[in-house]
């Protein structure tokens, strides 16, 4: 396995089995910023915890900008009355930006106590 790469959950760990090419940097630009998915990554133990947090920031601007440009297509649907499932689709992606923004604070707690 490629030190970059995540590592592998066996049958029975109640885990998916996670088999990508992805780096830790591709990880954080698509957005990824829970320690528990990049600590897979094996470059992510030899960063101080500034940098870790540093990355996590980053990612959770490009999930918010993510959110906020899914949001922003749903709204710009023609006619809601013939599309109802778009208005449950953008509550959705309000409780996905609830909960980036509760994940956000969980994350600054936990590594303001680390640096």
């Amino acid at each position: 396995m490629d030190e970059d790469e995540p590592k592998e959950h066996g049958p029975g760990s109640g885990k998916p089995t996670v088999k990508t090419n992805l780096t830790l940097q591709q990880a954080i630009d698509f957005g990824e910023y829970e320690p528990k998915f990049l600590q897979n990554f094996a470059e992510w133990h030899t960063l101080s915890a500034h940098i870790q947090w540093e990355l996590i920031r980053k990612a959770l601007d490009v999930r918010h900008r993510q959110l906020i440009t899914q949001y922003a297509e749903l709204n710009n649907a023609l006619d809601f009355s013939k599309k109802p499932y778009i208005k449950e689709a953008m509550k959705n992606v309000q409780r996905q930006l609830e909960n980036l923004r509760d994940d956000k604070e969980r994350l600054y707690v936990e590594y303001s106590n680390k640096m």
